[in-house]
């Protein structure tokens, strides 16, 4: 971890990821027609922990960007926007419990588990169809979807990714892992 354990940035870390985010925000107004980035900035400003993980986002290839604003909460949403599921968050399982039903070749994690550490959710399936709506993500990877309690009692776990110009959504064994399969998260600030 580059940052400190009480999960703060340095000042340059907070500087770098703001010109980072903002380049993002300028470059890419499609994802969030009508908003300004002072707002943003300032929520964020307002906000610590949430820049701790919008850096963890950053740090492991998410490339975070705003998709929404919620007027009844007063939020912004970011999701990982990376052309590909984020590289820094690959060959994971899907939670704990997949990963100790492991007898042999552990993964290193689970997705659940390093979006907890970094202070973020899992895309439901729902926001990853959003997703798509503003580009075409996941061309060549996959990525772990927040799975319904009833798929996870049964032992397996939702994935998605976009082909043929279609998102798709599958199934596979929670304790599955693959090179080309990571997650993509979400944050409300």
């Amino acid at each position: 971890m580059t940052t400190t354990d009480k999960k703060e940035l340095l000042p340059e870390q907070c500087e770098g990821l703001l010109q980072a985010l903002r380049a993002r925000f300028e470059k890419n107004m499609n994802r969030h027609e009508g908003l300004d980035w002072a707002n943003v900035q300032t929520k964020l400003e307002a906000h610590a922990e949430k820049l701790w993980s919008l850096h963890e986002m950053e740090q492991t290839g998410g490339e975070p960007d705003v998709v929404a604003y919620e007027s009844k909460t007063g939020e912004y949403i970011f999701y990982d926007c990376s052309a590909e599921s984020p590289k820094g968050r690959r060959s994971v399982c899907y939670d704990h419990e997949a990963l100790e039903s492991r007898k042999e070749h552990k993964p290193q994690n689970s997705a659940m588990e390093m979006a907890a550490a970094m202070g973020i959710e899992l895309l439901t399936e729902e926001q990853y169809r959003a997703l798509q709506n503003l580009g075409s993500f996941d061309l060549k990877t996959s990525s772990w979807v927040k799975t319904p309690a009833s798929v996870r009692k049964l032992g397996g776990a939702l994935f998605c990714d976009r082909r043929y110009d279609t998102v798709f959504v599958y199934h596979n064994g929670a304790e599955s892992y693959y090179a080309a399969r990571g997650f993509r998260g979400a944050l409300s600030v």
